[in-house]
Order: C-alpha cells, then sequence, then structure tokens
C-alpha cells in the first residue's frame, strides 16, 4: 500500500514514567544487566504528531537541538520497522514537540516511539496484533513495551519484560528537573567498575548493609530477591493484618514504596552529582512520602498524600531553585483514555 497524498497530520501524548524501585542484577551475555522495578506513567508529556505522504523516507523535527534526527533515533527507527510491518510505502513525517527532559530518566525517548508507532497506526488506519507491537518495540529498546501496557507495571529481564500490576488510584508527586543530564550507558558502566573494584555502599536512607567488594552473580541475585520479597509481599497483601495490608486509608502505591524498594542507580549517580542527592532531600523536605531517582537520573521525584500537598511543595521548591512540578501518576485506564488529542 502507497500513499499518494498528505495524510492529516495525527498528534498524541507521549507520557512519562517513573521507576518505583529499581535494582540491578548481574550482567548478561547479550551486554545487558538483569533488572526488576515497578514502572509508573506520570501525566507529564510530550506532544508527538505523524503524518505520512507521498515518498520515502523518514524525517524527524524537532527544536530541541539535543534530540538526534537520524537513524538513532527511537523514532526513526520505530517507522522503520512499523512501516515494513503494516506493508504500508510512504514519507513519515515525525514532528516531536519536547516537554520532557533529554536523558532524564522519564523514559521520553521511549515514550516518543510508542507514541509515534500509535499515531502511525492512525495516520495509515491499520493497527499491528499487541504482540507484534510488543515485539517491535523491545527490539527498539528495554523502556518501550511499559508504554504498550501504562498504569503500574512490572518490569523484569533488561527491563523490556512486561507485566500489568493492579491499576492503583492516581497519587499526586511533584517531579524535579535539574539541569544535568545523566548518560544511562555511563551509569551502568559506573555501576560495573565499583562493583568490580570498590563494592557498593548503600546511600544514607539505606540500611546498614554492605555490598559486598565483587557483585557476584550470587550477590546479585540477593540483591534481586529482595526486591522481588518486597512486591510478592504487597501483591499478596489482601490478608488480615498484612503489613502493607489494602485497608488502609492510604493509596495503595505508599504501600509498595514502604516495602522498602530504592533505586540502586543513586548509588552511583548520587557521588557523580551530588546536587542530585540534595534534590532528593528537599523533596523529602517539603513532605514527600517518598522521595527517588527515576531510572537512572537526573530527574527526582516525590509522592504526595495530596495534590494540595504536592503544589504547596513544588511551589516551595521553585525559590530554592529547583524546576518542580506537581502533577499526577495515571492509572491505565486515564493512560490510554489521554493519548489522542
Amino acid at each position: 500500500m502507497a500513499y499518494n497524498l498528505a495524510s492529516m497530520t495525527v498528534k498524541v501524548r507521549s507520557f512519562a514514567k517513573i521507576n518505583l524501585g529499581l535494582r540491578i542484577g548481574a550482567s548478561r551475555e547479550d551486554g545487558f544487566h538483569e533488572l526488576l522495578t515497578v514502572y509508573q506513567t506520570i501525566a507529564l508529556h510530550d506532544v508527538i504528531g505523524v503524518s505520512v505522504m507521498r515518498g520515502s523516507g523518514v524525517e524527524i523535527r524537532c527544536e530541541d537541538a539535543r534530540v538526534p534526527k537520524g537513524e538513532s533515533n527511537t523514532c526513526y527507527r520505530i517507522v522503520e520497522k512499523t512501516m515494513r510491518a503494516l506493508k504500508v510505502k510512504g514519507r513519515v513525517i515525525v514532528e516531536i514537540e519536547k516537554r520532557l527532559p533529554v536523558q532524564g530518566g522519564l523514559g521520553g525517548a521511549s515514550s516518543n516511539a510508542v507514541a509515534t508507532l500509535l499515531a502511525l497506526e492512525r495516520a495509515v488506519k491499520r493497527s499491528l496484533p499487541a504482540e507484534e507491537r510488543l515485539q517491535i518495540a523491545a527490539e527498539v529498546g528495554s523502556d518501550l513495551p511499559l508504554f504498550l501496557v501504562g498504569g503500574t507495571v512490572l518490569g523484569v529481564g533488561r527491563g523490556e519484560q512486561v507485566y500489568p500490576l493492579e491499576d492503583l488510584p492516581a497519587m499526586a508527586c511533584v517531579v524535579v528537573t535539574p539541569e544535568v543530564g545523566v548518560s544511562t550507558p555511563k551509569a551502568f558502566a559506573e555501576w560495573d567498575r565499583r562493583a568490580s573494584h570498590q563494592g557498593l555502599k548503600p546511600n544514607s536512607s539505606a540500611s546498614a548493609q554492605v555490598v559486598e567488594a565483587k557483585l557476584t552473580l550470587a550477590g546479585a541475585s540477593d540483591r534481586m530477591g529482595e526486591l522481588s520479597r518486597a512486591i510478592a509481599a504487597w501483591l499478596g497483601s489482601s490478608y488480615s493484618g498484612a503489613p502493607f495490608g489494602r485497608g488502609r486509608a492510604e493509596n495503595p502505591l505508599l504501600a509498595l514504596v514502604r516495602a522498602g524498594i530504592k533505586n540502586d542507580f543513586e548509588q552511583v549517580v548520587f557521588p557523580e552529582y551530588p546536587e542530585l542527592s540534595k534534590g532528593k532531600r528537599a523533596l523529602e523536605r517539603a513532605g514527600a512520602r517518598y522521595a527517588s531517582l527515576s531510572g537512572s537520573g537526573s530527574t527526582l521525584y516525590g509522592l504526595f498524600a495530596s495534590k494540595e500537598a504536592a503544589r504547596v511543595a513544588a511551589e516551595k521548591l521553585r525559590p530554592q531553585g529547583w524546576a518542580a512540578q506537581a502533577t499526577a501518576t495515571l492509572t491505565r485506564k486515564q493512560y490510554w483514555g489521554r493519548i489522542p488529542i
């Protein structure tokens, strides 16, 4: 099928994610690490526009100079794969309106790619089976598949194996975006370097346990197991008297983070970027019930008891020099309902 006339530009929202805990496991033969995390979509977003017309090739348009325009762009790669899978020919123009930080730990590039896939399907009036969508997404990047689920999502493997968790009520949060970009590959490299030569010690908010100087497979498995057990306890907490019981009036997301989940990247990113550690403490002082680095950073977030508490916290943080935005988590239903524009 070939396009002879330009299609209308299809616009969609490209939502961000945060990580509710992240454990880094052993290195794999393919060069990736085993990961265990809970992804959560939030309401902050970019806007993606896709149009298809006569010709061939892919053009990426974005005013942000930091966004690559060539084949290294995730949107570029997913367009090529999706057009082949749909058996459609034409020239595809992808317009990216960046509102999310670049290299911010919010999954912006991955979300942009999935939003491009969804907009492209609408533009050519064809859809891929869900399984094929997931396969294409996983081929392009580890974080992409979560955006084909939305809401609260368990991520395992290198993060690309995703499983929808209970669709939890939305919760207020504040996102702080420092003006530094953290490279995920460099963060992993620093993790490996420290694990091999120095050992990794928990940060000030962690337990007193010290990770051994060599992060062996067994040690990595033990640490993965800690988060796995915390998540399992939270998922199975419907019985009476459970420590993370659902009977509490608080949002279940708080019950999850109170299970002791942490982001391993804080151990390597905070020493390199001390301002990020300061940002986490600032969120906690502003009243966050839980604060953490998202992904490898540099974005930090705090969960708050109410929208008003989040709004007040953001207003307190801005005069202190922090770029803070009050927002909320998105349930799966909200996520899919708000993608179209």
